[in-house]
């Protein structure tokens, strides 16, 4: 634990952007935040299914926190790019993103989804970082 950190501000965000994601087509204002209303630059652009975040730890030092894309534990690549897919109480499942290669969809699609997953207590986590909606193939 982080300072007395129980996670529930962390909890509030992800479990919008879990929302967001599960029902990509809801509006709000054009607020640029973590919280907004709607997945993508605007409200009348529905392609978007995913708000990429990076979590620091309470212990990271600042640095990203990171794991591997495959569940083969030979494959050492890792990423700091995540989707949340669950929010239960105070811990959150999350799916890990990778680097799209395929530099033709860079512009749609900067991430592809990996068969990786982590839960992670929410009260580990000192801050998220929201990257560009995005749409991911395979979610």
């Amino acid at each position: 634990m982080c300072n007395n950190n129980d996670g529930s501000c962390i909890a509030e965000v992800l479990t919008v952007i879990c929302i967001l994601q599960q029902n990509a087509n809801s509006c709000d204002s054009c607020l640029d935040t973590c919280d907004r209303g709607f997945l993508g630059c605007n409200t009348s652009c529905m392609t978007y299914n995913t708000r990429p975040i990076m979590i620091y730890t309470c212990c990271g030092n600042g640095v990203p926190f990171s794991m591997p894309i495959s569940k083969d534990p030979d494959e050492q690549t890792k990423s700091s790019i995540f989707r949340v897919e669950k929010i239960d109480g105070n811990c959150a499942t999350f799916r890990v993103l990778a680097r799209n290669e395929d530099t033709s969809e860079l512009i749609c699609s900067p991430y592809v989804a990996t068969n990786s997953f982590f839960t992670m207590n929410l009260s580990c986590i000192c801050a998220i970082r929201c990257l560009n909606d995005c749409f991911v193939e395979c979610i």
